[in-house]
């Protein structure tokens, strides 16, 4: 009997998965962002809270790229999907990329400089928090489940 295959990565060329090669775009963006908050925070330059806001929108922009790929290699697969860590990584990186549009909003409703003092940090912090927890569960998937990961040994 043949033992069962590695959950596959759908979306892939070359036999290499697209989400893992994305995911290092919003994840530098978001914490970026948290980091050009706190230094506005403590030195007080507006820049840093308009840097804030392109990071923000930068990070939402790959996020959403990254997702559409993490989507086409949980719907792609029955064992992916039946992966209870694959369903909180996805759930709570769902929730950041939820909490930064939240921020990113209210930034741009109320001025940039305005809101990081208050909300904007503190949702920055958040989800810098919950992408430690998402890239643990992400990083269970490949390393513990071996999803993505190819059977075939290079000759």
């Amino acid at each position: 009997m043949m033992p069962e295959m590695n959950p596959h990565s759908t979306a892939r060329v070359a036999g290499h998965p697209l989400h893992p090669m994305i995911i290092p775009f919003p994840i530098a963006f978001f914490i970026s962002a948290f980091v050009t908050d706190l230094v506005f925070l403590s030195g007080g330059r507006p820049g840093f809270a308009e840097a804030s806001m392109w990071l923000l929108g930068a990070g939402i922009a790959m996020a959403l790229l990254a997702a559409v790929f993490g989507f086409i290699d949980f719907f792609g697969d029955r064992q992916v999907r039946g992966l209870r860590h694959a369903w909180w990584h996805m759930g709570l990186n769902l929730l950041a990329v939820v909490l930064e549009a939240v921020n990113l909003y209210l930034r741009s409703a109320n001025g940039a400089a305005a809101s990081v003092a208050g909300t904007g940090v503190i949702l920055s912090g958040v989800v810098v928090l919950l992408l430690l927890v998402t890239g643990w569960l992400g990083g269970d998937l490949v390393f513990r489940h071996h999803v993505g990961v190819s059977e075939i040994a290079e000759p």
